[in-house]
């Protein structure tokens, strides 16, 4: 009995776990709601006199980025903003054949008076923060808008944002991301109904009560002396723009998230590329808690729900590990409870993914509909949507939860950067894409074995008992099931 003990108090601190977190999306949803009721005003620069014009430096860090650095620098060089109050930083880390090209374009462009500078470094310490920090030495602007090789901000991008820097304590003006390829197919699908999530849900949420967000690592702009005072760049975690957005939160800085202005970009259309940045992201946000954890606590110029959140927040990707224990649990707890009747009672704590779950679907259909629009024909569209994410997204939890180990036990590893592929349509493909491997991690066989289990789990629901099976836990299982076996079979086939 010490065994089944163990696992059931491990997964009733799982699910409480995952519930409390549900509870915290609610109240974001809360917050954003009503902030949608009141009328934001801010003191903004008027770009109608030039004297209030500020200086503003583009940093562009990219790194092996053959497939769109051409349309990143044309995109760029279209930007609508005064020339002598302008320079255009590429921080090139790459390793290939595109820092010849990209000079030879940077070289064109500065022909027509636009003030733009090809950055390379000896060596990528520090990654993306190393690169960033390295142009900042030498930034002529007040103010730093910051993008990735696959963003593509409209003309008028700087003019809808740096206005806001007129309040002397905003120290970040952070955007929504949209998604150019969001239909390629089911896995782009997902990443965007996530990510709108994020850029609508949680940073609307959080930032219209006060508590901290953070700037997403592109797509936003920072007040040079707030790098500076929050003691610049770091690359000690893979999540750099996490860091040192609390960084700065911590020292009083004032963060405004404008969800209006949307910032197109493209998501990764293979499955090995969101891999990827799902580790770097996940393990980035295991190493900012234990980095930040402390003095998140330790800060008098917070409120206790500023610092609740602020945990909540920097514990966002621990979530699959919790996630990842409840699935696993799950088909031993189906016996116990099935073995072992007068423990009956205690399975009603079972409730408690059932309620997270309702949660959730409240929470990310009013995000949808923010995006989508309402109607009966969205409503049932984002059903669908829904069941597919929650599929796809325990089918990750396994190699998301590898990450957030390795981030909360100090296991360093290099920033992988996300490999790019300028894809917009079905028409395009990525199988000649040179950036990615080949090689099949450890962890997708694992994720075919968890994939059988979840088979086995299914199986159990009609032999358990007797009384003819026990099938509340099936639906479940078979999400899983569907789940982990879609990442296999994705993992598996983008190698060949």
């Amino acid at each position: 009995m010490i065994v089944e003990t163990i696992i059931i108090v491990v997964y009733t601190i799982s699910l409480i776990l995952i519930f409390m977190y549900a509870l915290a999306q609610l109240n974001l949803l809360f917050n954003y709601l009503a902030s949608k009721r009141k009328v934001m005003s801010c003191e903004s620069f008027d770009f109608t006199n030039p004297d209030e014009i500020p200086f503003v430096t583009i940093q562009l860090p990219v790194y092996n980025e053959m497939y769109v650095m051409e349309r990143l620098l044309e995109n760029i060089s279209k930007i609508d903003y005064p020339h002598d109050k302008l320079e255009i930083q590429v921080l090139d880390d790459s390793t290939d054949e595109t820092v010849e090209t990209t000079r030879k374009q940077i070289e064109a462009l500065s022909v027509n008076g636009l003030d733009i500078k090809h950055i390379t470094r000896i060596d990528r310490s520090g990654f993306k923060a190393g690169a960033l920090k390295e142009g900042l030495k030498i930034a002529k602007g007040e103010y730093v808008a910051i993008f990735d090789a696959d963003f593509l901000p409209e003309a008028n991008w700087l003019k809808r944002t740096i206005p806001y820097f007129k309040d002397e304590n905003i120290g970040v003006v952070q955007t929504r991301w949209s998604h150019i390829n969001r239909d390629y197919s089911i896995l782009t699908k997902i990443q965007a109904f996530a990510l709108d999530a994020h850029f609508t849900l949680e940073q609307v949420g959080r930032n219209s009560k006060g508590h901290f967000i953070n700037f997403n690592g592109t797509a936003g702009v920072w007040r040079k002396t707030c790098i500076l005072d929050a003691g610049n760049w770091e690359g000690d975690t893979l999540t750099e723009d996490l860091d040192l957005s609390y960084r700065a939160q911590l020292k009083n800085w004032k963060f405004k998230y404008l969800e209006d202005v949307e910032t197109p970009a493209e998501l990764p259309v293979v499955i090995s590329a969101a891999r990827s940045q799902q580790f770097r992201w996940n393990k980035g946000g295991a190493e900012n808690f234990k980095k930040m954890l402390g003095r998140v606590l330790r800060s008098k110029n917070i409120s206790p729900k500023t610092k609740l959140h602020g945990v909540l927040h920097l514990l966002n990707s621990t979530m699959f590990l919790n996630i990842l224990i409840v699935a696993i649990l799950s088909i031993p707890m189906l016996y116990i409870k099935n073995q072992y009747a007068h423990l009956k009672p205690y399975f009603y704590v079972m409730s408690f993914f059932v309620l997270s779950t309702v949660i959730f679907f409240i929470c990310y259909w009013i995000m949808y509909k923010r995006i989508h629009g309402a109607g009966i024909k969205n409503f049932i569209s984002y059903i669908a949507m829904f069941f597919v994410f929650f599929t796809i997204a325990m089918g990750f939890s396994l190699h998301n939860s590898i990450a957030v180990l390795e981030g909360h036990f100090g296991k360093k590893s290099e920033f992988v950067r996300t490999p790019k592929f300028n894809i917009s349509s079905i028409k395009d493909s990525w199988k000649n894409n040179k950036y990615i491997k080949k090689t099949i991690s450890l962890h997708v066989i694992f994720e075919g074995l968890l994939m059988l289990y979840f088979g086995f789990g299914m199986y159990s629901a009609f032999i358990v008992g007797n009384q003819g099976g026990d099938f509340g836990l099936f639906p479940f299982h078979l999400m899983l099931f569907l789940g982990f076996g879609y990442v296999f079979v994705q993992s598996v086939t983008s190698k060949v």
